[in-house]
């Protein structure tokens, strides 16, 4: 017989550990509903699980990795929670009008998501094509260095 684990409970300084985010930016990811601890110890101390930790390294790597501005991953974060709610609602509804209804709301939250996702894509690309012109720019300046043409005659005049 296995017996029933208990799950890990970890307070806020322990969780900045492990996560590499300031005490301070955990409690303000609070305040703005990023994120709810899991439970609150007797001594009202925050007390966070393992799925807070897996939401603030997405947090964290949504904003540090893909430049997501909090209010973005704010609703992306909503968009989902409901999606899992509406899933389980899904489920337990045989109603059919419910049920598309429901299937609706979903399918307009993730269209949401893709607009999100596709509007920080595009601009990435122009990023990226604004940093390819600078390095071809630079390229030609270097060609000169080595005897080339000069990248900017109409500057001689």
């Amino acid at each position: 017989m296995t017996l029933p684990t208990t799950p890990r409970l970890l307070r806020i300084n322990q969780v900045a550990a492990e996560t590499g985010l300031t005490a301070r930016t955990i409690r303000y990811y609070e305040e703005m509903g990023l994120l709810e601890p899991a439970a609150r110890s007797d001594g009202d101390y925050r007390l966070y699980d393992d799925s807070d930790l897996e939401r603030l390294q997405f947090i964290r790597n949504l904003r540090d990795d893909a430049g997501f501005s909090l209010a973005q991953i704010g609703q992306l974060l909503e968009d989902e929670h409901v999606r899992e709610r509406n899933r389980e609602r899904i489920h337990q509804t045989g109603d059919p009008d419910e049920r598309r209804s429901l299937i609706l709301d979903a399918q307009a939250r993730v269209d949401h998501q893709i607009e999100i996702l596709e509007a920080k894509a595009a601009r990435l690309a122009a990023m990226i094509d604004e940093a390819r012109a600078r390095r071809a720019h630079l390229d030609e300046h270097l060609a000169e260095v080595d005897g080339g043409p000069r990248p900017h005659p109409e500057r001689d005049r």
